[in-house]
């Protein structure tokens, strides 16, 4: 009997990838429903996607959560959720324990995103180079006050600069640190928000402040500097060109992750996602696509 346990045990996480894999029926409704899960950066698309696909196949739900890219992939790894939303590449040790639970991740690529620095609307500067970024946000930086970036800023009056970051479970964080800090740690000392939205809504109201976060959650009363990835390169402004045709220097692809080959309702789903429609809505969330699609202002 005992032996007859173990065994069952043992099976209960295939078992939960293999429903994974194609979504899972909801009880008494005869409706299937997918479970998905990370990304702050990709949860609004994500809703609007869900939302939308409910006219295209009523029989299918999609529960949609955030929580940040590492705690997608980590539900992932564990057969909770059907797909994981993440805005950076899973880890190779992710990898590598999903595989060995016998389910190598699928990758699928489903948008492109330009990781916007903000400033306060009042603050002056127009442009800044990844080297002052880092000097700014790395651990051993020495950049503290704007005045040493040549600046003042009007209503902060002790000069400092306030760095506001993402948690450490972030997928943004974890591109920001790659691609701006070389894998270099944070200082210690920053604001560390727990969605998109909060780092754009403190710098807002702070003078002070600085962040970073995905392009859509710019508003108008926040700036976008341009951005120098190089001394004698030209500075580019944060957009959806620019972050499609990788001029920008601080784009990224935006990530859907699956326990293998994906089937059934599951498969449907992300299909859809790349198709046209599919395509229109991340773009007219304020994302480049992964495909160019064909929209019109309405499925936009």
């Amino acid at each position: 009997m005992k032996t007859h346990t173990k065994s069952y045990l043992l099976l209960l996480p295939i078992v939960a990838l293999l429903i994974s894999a194609c979504g899972r029926p909801e009880e008494g409704s005869g409706r299937s429903v997918i479970q998905n899960k990370g990304s702050d950066t990709l949860v609004n698309v994500a809703q609007a996607w869900a939302e939308a696909y409910q006219t295209v196949n009523p029989n299918v739900a999609v529960a949609v959560t955030g929580g940040g890219s590492g705690t997608g992939i980590a539900a992932l790894m564990n057969g909770t959720v059907d797909i994981a939303n993440a805005s950076r590449e899973m880890k190779e040790s992710e990898m590598k324990e999903l595989t060995a639970a016998g389910h190598a991740p699928k990758e699928h690529v489903v948008g492109y995103d330009a990781l916007a620095i903000f400033l306060h609307k009042d603050n002056p500067i127009q442009e800044i180079s990844l080297q002052q970024l880092k000097a700014i946000y790395g651990d051993g930086g020495t950049i503290e006050k704007w005045s040493q970036l040549g600046v003042k800023v009007p209503g902060c009056k002790s000069d400092e600069i306030i760095r506001v970051s993402r948690q450490n479970n972030s997928g943004t964080y974890a591109y920001f640190r790659e691609a701006v800090l070389d894998e270099s740690d944070f200082k210690l000392g920053s604001r560390d928000m727990h969605g998109s939205k909060d780092v754009v809504d403190l710098v807002m109201n702070t003078a002070c402040a600085i962040g970073y976060s995905g392009l859509a959650y710019a508003t108008d009363e926040v700036h976008m500097p341009c951005v120098i990835s190089t001394p004698d390169s030209a500075c580019v402004a944060p957009t959806i060109d620019s972050a499609l045709d990788g001029t920008y220097p601080i784009a990224r692809p935006l990530f859907m992750y699956t326990a293998g080959e994906p089937t059934g309702a599951t498969k449907d789903y992300l299909d859809w996602i790349l198709s046209n429609d599919g395509q229109c809505i991340i773009l007219g969330k304020g994302y480049a696509p992964a495909t160019p699609p064909t929209c019109s202002t309405t499925a936009m």
